[in-house]
């Protein structure tokens, strides 16, 4: 989290087991292929294979863990987050409007 003070951050959690995160995975994916400058620093978390990562992460934050769970993080706090089907390209791209005003 320590990156977030200098820029913003991305933080996806993702379940390898499950579809829905599956669907998520792609529209991540899809926003990622946006030209570089639409993308700040982005991390992936897989939660089955790094279950006390994605937990310090939803307990530093202080956002109740889902999966999938995407969070922007500025300063170490989280500005935005959604998950399940609130994930996508057109939701990603407004918190990251929002956040630069």
């Amino acid at each position: 989290m320590n990156a977030s003070n200098t820029a913003p951050v991305v933080i996806f959690k993702h379940s390898t087991s499950c579809s829905i995160s599956a669907g998520a995975y792609e529209n991540v994916r899809q926003f990622l292929s946006q030209p570089p400058n639409a993308c700040p620093e982005f991390y992936m978390v897989k939660v089955i294979e790094s279950r006390p990562v994605s937990n310090e992460i939803a307990s530093r934050l202080g956002v109740q863990h889902r999966s999938p769970q995407i969070i922007l993080v500025k300063d170490g706090q989280p500005l935005w987050s959604a998950s399940h089907y609130g994930i996508n390209v057109d939701a990603i791209s407004g918190a990251l409007k929002m956040e630069r005003g």
